[in-house]
């Protein structure tokens, strides 16, 4: 198993970082779209086998159009920003009143608070978090298929896979070799305190790594290496949030991972969860503390 991890961790940074400098922007948004969608589907598989029944399609095309809204509206300037959320908002009140609509003609669903509340989930637990990957990449310049990637934005990207990433590293390593006190058992049994530390520490010595190989810049913005350590610790707390969280879904489902698409790892889901609240917690900090 670890060596099919690290077979699909190498391919997956090559396809990142492929996607980051040649891919168009026609492609960049197939490839949110696609992302989501997919992950948004392995989460809709495991509510199915807790036995909750969802409106999949629906929440995937609301899902895909929350990211096509921001994508083809944001930019860099207050106006652009307001009018991204104002899309945003439209498509979100859209979401809501399809879900609604589409429970009316369930003639033998005699579960329909549940599906709603878990259709809606989906849609806010994955494309609504993933959004901001959106948001990370195109808020330096105006977004739209005539618009390619920043450098800021593609080293937004690469910082937050990086700090994240090496989290679960460091939360791994750690809890394998000296771990012994469990970190929350009822909800992700193999996780210890040890390891919980060590993934911080791993997640600020990338951090501040990072700032160094980068000249304290992440493009347009001042990266010093105090911001560095604060977002490493910050960063590694909210991954590790979003790995509990993702822990809790699987053990509500009686599922080991969120699928099998990826050798050695699970599902697309099982590698974005920490990833999926790590995104808008480094969007809030670069917009309200390093921009």
């Amino acid at each position: 198993m670890l060596k099919y991890r690290l077979i699909s961790g190498v391919v997956m940074s090559v396809a990142l970082i492929l996607a980051a400098y040649y891919l168009r922007p026609l492609y960049v948004w197939l490839v949110l779209i696609a992302v989501s969608s997919f992950a948004q589907y392995e989460f809709y598989a495991m509510v199915n086998m807790a036995g909750v029944p969802v409106f999949r399609l629906v929440g995937i095309l609301c899902g895909g159009a929350m990211i096509t809204a921001t994508f083809c509206t944001i930019g860099p300037t207050a106006e652009d920003i307001a009018r991204a959320y104002r899309w945003e908002q439209l498509v979100m009140v859209g979401t809501l009143i399809a879900v609604f609509l589409r429970q009316f003609p369930q003639k033998f669903n005699d579960r329909p608070i549940a599906t709603i509340g878990c259709t809606l989930l989906g849609i806010w637990y994955v494309p609504f978090l993933f959004n901001y990957f959106t948001r990370l990449v195109y808020i330096w310049h105006s977004a739209g298929l005539s618009n390619e990637i920043s450098h800021t934005g593609r080293m937004l990207i690469f910082y937050l896979v990086l700090v994240v990433k090496m989290t679960d590293t460091g939360a791994y390593t750690v809890g394998r070799l000296i771990g012994r006190h469990k970190l929350i058992p009822r909800i992700s049994p193999a996780k210890t305190w040890e390891g919980f530390f060590g993934g911080i520490i791993f997640a600020v010595i990338a951090s501040c790594a990072f700032a160094w190989v980068t000249d304290f810049t992440i493009g347009v913005l001042s990266f010093p290496l105090a911001q560095a350590m604060i977002l490493g610790v910050v960063l590694a707390l909210s991954g590790t949030a979003g790995d509990l969280f993702e822990s809790l879904l699987k053990r509500s489902a009686g599922a080991k991972d969120s699928g099998k698409a990826l050798p050695g790892m699970g599902g697309l889901l099982d590698v974005l969860d920490s990833l999926l609240f790590g995104a808008p917690v480094l969007y809030v900090y670069v917009r309200l503390i390093l921009a």
